[in-house]
Formats: structure tokens, C-alpha cells, sequence
């Protein structure tokens, strides 16, 4: 990875930390995208305790906000001369329904349309600096998804925290899908993926009920190291770097439920993304 910059969203902890400390030890520049200046710099400390000459930095966003990810694409347009790799991995599960400052329910605000702003906003800087790639972390939590396409974004119809976590991964595996389309013949590839069972502090903001039953199975689930595998894999492995459009569970391709694989589905949530986000992606 010597030579090469990846993008990194929700580094600061889990294994949005554990893929930048592996690409830094391989070589490259990793820029973590983060929320809070003060975790950034403590997951920054952690990595360099162990490899001092590690290249990393810090960009600051709120990516529930729209106007944010747009300030943070273009702080990361301004740095960077070249785009190798993008890492779409912030993502929360969260007990009850609140609105981000756009309206928009905030689960698919994260985890959904923060991924497909950023990237369409960091397109052409991937797309010149080819070959690149764009890594979306998914969940087999889509298989949960119900997909009320025209509720989905607002989610005023009745809350689920699995559920609406559910269409949120459901959205990450179509988002894969069709952008790899979008990038086709431009040397981007993208693919998303399944991490695992992983013991991280992503359950943090789901209700009592939903923490119990993480602390309850900890003791079964793989690390953030572990967890971290495939996005470094996708990230970094020479093998898959004609792949595009797949969804990976132990680094290897695998079928996703049939909704996942709808490409109706995959039109349909473009369209949805273009409008609230403002924004034509041909």
C-alpha cells in the first residue's frame, strides 16, 4: 500500500480503527474520518504507539449531516493529490427514531446516504487517480430489512431498531451494486461487505434491551482486528482488484439476500438518493 491514500469514516474506534492501523502498517496514507477530534487523536496515538512512522490525519465531520460530509469531501479534494481507496464503515444501530438536521431519520442518514454523498462527492478525485476502489461496509443484518422505499428516509410509519438497521445494510449492498455500474470502464471498482459478529462498541446507542443481549454474546464474537479482515482484504488484496459489485463475507464473494441482488431495488434507491441529496450521479 506504499504510495497509495485511503479514506477511512469511522475511524476512531472498532474496526474502522483496526482496517486503518493494518493499511498504515502496510504503507499508506490514511486519512480517518472522524467525529470527535479527541477520540481521532487517542485512535491516532494508538496506532503510532506501535509504528511511529505511521501516516495518518484527521478530518472532523458530522456525517448525520449533509452539509458535513460535503465539508469534509472537500477538506479531503483539498489535501490529497490522489484518492486510492475508499472505506464507507461508519455505521451506528440506534434505539429510538430521531431527525438529523436535513429531516431524515438518522440511521439511513449515517449509514446510507453519508456513504453515497461522500463517494459521489470523492468520485472523479477515485476516478483520476485509478485504479481505485470503494469499500462499503454492509451486514448480514440486511437479511432484517423490509424496505418501505418511500418511508425508509423519514421512517414516521413506526420504529424498529433492527429493522430500520436492516434496510440501512440493505441500502450499503444496493449502494455497492449500482455505484459499481456508475463506475464502470473509470478503474473504480466498489463491493460491500459482511464484517462479522464483531465485539465493538457499535451497539453503544441501541436500547437496554439490544446492549444486554450484546454483553450477553461478547464472550462468542470475533475482535475488531477480526472484524476488520475483509475491509482490509477489500482494501488491499491484489486479487480482488478487478471485482466490482460483490458483497463479501470472509473475504470471499457471497450471495446476499434476493432483495440485495433486485436491481429494481438498486434503481430505485438511487433516485431516492439523487433527490434528497440534490445531486444528479450518471
Amino acid at each position: 500500500m506504499k504510495g497509495r491514500t485511503v479514506v477511512i469514516t469511522g475511524a476512531s474506534s472498532g474496526i474502522g480503527l483496526e482496517t486503518a492501523r493494518a493499511l498504515a502498517q502496510r504503507g499508506a496514507r490514511v486519512v480517518m474520518v472522524v467525529r470527535s477530534k479527541e477520540r481521532g487523536q487517542a485512535a491516532i496515538d494508538s496506532i503510532k504507539s506501535t509504528q511511529a512512522d505511521a501516516e495518518l490525519e484527521l478530518v472532523l465531520a458530522d456525517l448525520y449531516s449533509l452539509a458535513e460530509v460535503r465539508a469534509a469531501a472537500a477538506k479531503i479534494k483539498e489535501r490529497l493529490g490522489g484518492l486510492h481507496v475508499l472505506v464507507n464503515n461508519a455505521g451506528l444501530i440506534h434505539k429510538s427514531r430521531e431527525e438529523t438536521i436535513d429531516g431524515l431519520e438518522r440511521t439511513f442518514a449515517l449509514n446510507h446516504l453519508s456513504a453515497w454523498l461522500l463517494t459521489y462527492e470523492l468520485r472523479e478525485l477515485l476516478a483520476a487517480s485509478a485504479p481505485a476502489r470503494v469499500v462499503t461496509v454492509a451486514s448480514a443484518g440486511h437479511m432484517l430489512a423490509r424496505a418501505d422505499w418511500d418511508d425508509m428516509p423519514y421512517c414516521k410509519k413506526g420504529y424498529g431498531e433492527t429493522r430500520v438497521y436492516g434496510d440501512s445494510k440493505l441500502c450499503n449492498i444496493l449502494f455497492a451494486r449500482e455505484s459499481a455500474k456508475r463506475f464502470e470502464g473509470k478503474g473504480v471498482t466498489s463491493n460491500s461487505l459482511h464484517p462479522g459478529a464483531v465485539a465493538s462498541n457499535f451497539g453503544a446507542s441501541g436500547s437496554a434491551l439490544f446492549s444486554l443481549g450484546a454483553k450477553l454474546v461478547r464472550p462468542f464474537l470475533l475482535t475488531s482486528a477480526q472484524g476488520a479482515r475483509t475491509s482490509i482484504h477489500l482494501a488491499s488484496a491484489p486479487d480482488v482488484e478487478d471485482v466490482s459489485g460483490a458483497y463479501f463475507v470472509k473475504s470471499a464473494v457471497a450471495k446476499p439476500s434476493r432483495a440485495a441482488r433486485n436491481d429494481e431495488n438498486a434503481k430505485r434507491l438511487w433516485s431516492i438518493s439523487e433527490e434528497l441529496c440534490g445531486v444528479t450521479w450518471s
